[in-house]
């Protein structure tokens, strides 16, 4: 009977362990919650291409009365005028110990583009992402929640 309990354990361990994988890469949905209101602004796909993490919009939070699909009018580079929605508003992290570093990020809000950074929180369930000015101590952070 143990042996039965033990195998059953085991192959349940090797069935779970591409869930718990995931866990440990930030790749994938994530709600963000906007450090001045408390509440959800999107949700946005983090992908991974030869180390290199980047992020797209894919889901604005907005009231009804709010344009569904802005566009980044405030945006100096190339995204100026371009929608919100399928941005890439986030490029050139990659991983530095128990961060990921070098990257920037941009707020559509106000089109200004920050360097960024980011680290998991909470065995992979939160991504702590930090845009800052220079160094960062100069800067906001947001909590964001994985979604898949």
């Amino acid at each position: 009977m143990r042996n039965w309990i033990k195998a059953g354990a085991l192959a349940a361990a090797v069935v779970m362990a591409p869930a718990f994988a995931d866990d440990a890469s930030p790749v994938g949905l994530w709600k963000n919650i906007d450090d001045v209101s408390g509440k959800p602004k999107a949700l946005i796909r983090i992908s991974e291409s030869n180390g290199v993490l980047q992020g797209k919009i894919e889901k604005l939070f907005r009231p009804a009365d709010q344009e569904q699909n802005p566009k980044c009018d405030k945006c100096t580079d190339a995204r100026k005028d371009q929608p919100i929605l399928g941005m890439v508003f986030m490029s050139g992290l990659k991983k530095d110990g128990d961060e990921y570093t070098g990257g920037e990020i941009l707020d559509p809000d106000n089109g200004k583009v920050y360097k960024s950074k980011m680290e998991l929180a909470d065995g992979g369930k939160k991504l702590k992402v930090r845009g800052y000015i220079g160094v960062p101590m100069l800067g906001r952070s947001q909590t964001w929640l994985r979604q898949e």
